[in-house]
């Protein structure tokens, strides 16, 4: 089995990097399953763990770890193991924040040329989560859109996407159905040779059902969403890179119950920029919206330019995201005072010098 790794997204500069290492092979991360990576190269699917280099990496920050879309280069050990040695470079990745305490992200995907929010339209959009996806997307460096799966079961898919529209400005919203093959045509052109698609959502959404349809074979399983209460089962619970025939790729993420945001102010400025442009009318600059005069965001609350549900959902994600930092903030300046006491300890106490003759 051959795989062109060009029509995959191996680009020029990518390629040079892996010249400059004769001895590694490049390959791209397909997915990984306990820390063992299926890596895609141009003689065939790969299994490799992780190297020296790369747990190294890990330690110091865990979203360093190869996942699903990252190019790597693969060492190959005389005894025969292979080795992922070298994650290459991301060009956007799309980190969420864990669930634990410590402010830390994870990334679902790596090196996507779009990111697509999917959505079902039935029972019926949830616009909250839209735009907190959506904000995700802003802030990973792809190309957003959203995609509203299940239209063949809206009276009027079209007037659905519209009414969208205004939760996602500036962002494309295509309607489309997996099962009857309906707007698949507008998603062609994200999956082109050298292109990667990622798909971002809740369970039962159809992502894995575009997933098959936009490969053209069924290579990932679905399940149809409960009728008792219209949500979805979880089915698949780790990501995958899915090569389309004729070139590019499209990345199913698993089914996200929350993502909670990072840091990442510049993603949900993106994502509500109705209203970032509207706090460009504001007399003050940093005007917050609340009791101060001539606040333009504030007018248009008032005049019913701005609906009140938006702004609320903006502010709860501002919140969250301003916590989020201050947390970030807090950990990084505990691990710099750790690394300072721990340098200042072995300055003290300096080991002692080595036997004379011994190793």
């Amino acid at each position: 089995m051959t795989i062109d790794l060009a029509a995959l997204g191996l680009d020029a500069e990518r390629a040079a990097y892996a010249r400059r290492h004769p001895d590694r092979r490049p390959g791209r991360v397909a997915r990984v399953d306990r820390g063992v990576c299926t890596v895609l190269c141009a003689d065939g699917p790969v299994r490799a763990s992780l190297g020296p280099a790369v747990l190294a990496a890990a330690a110091r920050d865990l979203t360093t770890l190869p996942c699903a879309g990252d190019w790597v280069l693969l060492a190959t050990w005389p005894d025969g193991p292979v080795t992922v040695d070298v994650v290459l470079p991301r060009r956007s990745a799309l980190v969420r924040r864990t669930a634990g305490k410590d402010a830390s992200g994870q990334v679902l995907a790596a090196n996507l040329d779009a990111a697509a929010v999917v959505e079902p339209v039935h029972p019926e959009p949830d616009v909250a989560r839209i735009e907190r996806l959506l904000s995700l997307a802003h802030e990973s460096g792809a190309r957003p859109l959203v995609v509203l799966t299940k239209v063949d079961l809206a009276a009027d898919p079209a007037q659905v996407a519209r009414q969208l529209a205004a939760v996602a400005p500036g962002v494309p919203v295509l309607p489309v159905s997996a099962e009857r093959g309906a707007g698949l045509e507008q998603l062609r052109p994200f999956v082109a040779p050298g292109r990667t698609l990622g798909l971002l959502g809740p369970s039962g959404a159809g992502k894995s059902s575009l997933v098959n349809a936009l490969a053209g074979a069924v290579v990932m399983p679905t399940q149809a969403i409960r009728r008792s209460d219209g949500k979805g089962r979880h089915t698949t619970t780790w990501r995958a890179l899915v090569p389309v025939p004729g070139g590019g790729a499209v990345l199913d993420t698993p089914g996200v119950r929350a993502v909670g945001l990072l840091d990442g102010v510049a993603g949900l400025d993106r994502a509500f920029a109705d209203i970032a442009e509207l706090a460009t009318g504001c007399r003050y600059a940093d005007c917050a919206h609340e009791a101060e005069p001539a606040c333009a965001v504030r007018e248009a609350l008032e005049g019913g330019e701005l609906p009140v549900r938006r702004w609320e959902s903006w502010r709860r994600l501002q919140r969250e995201v301003a916590f989020e930092s201050r947390r970030r903030e807090t950990r990084v300046a505990a691990e710099r005072r750790g690394s300072w006491r721990g340098g200042r300890r072995r300055t003290a106490r300096p080991s002692s010098p080595p036997s004379p003759g011994g190793h």
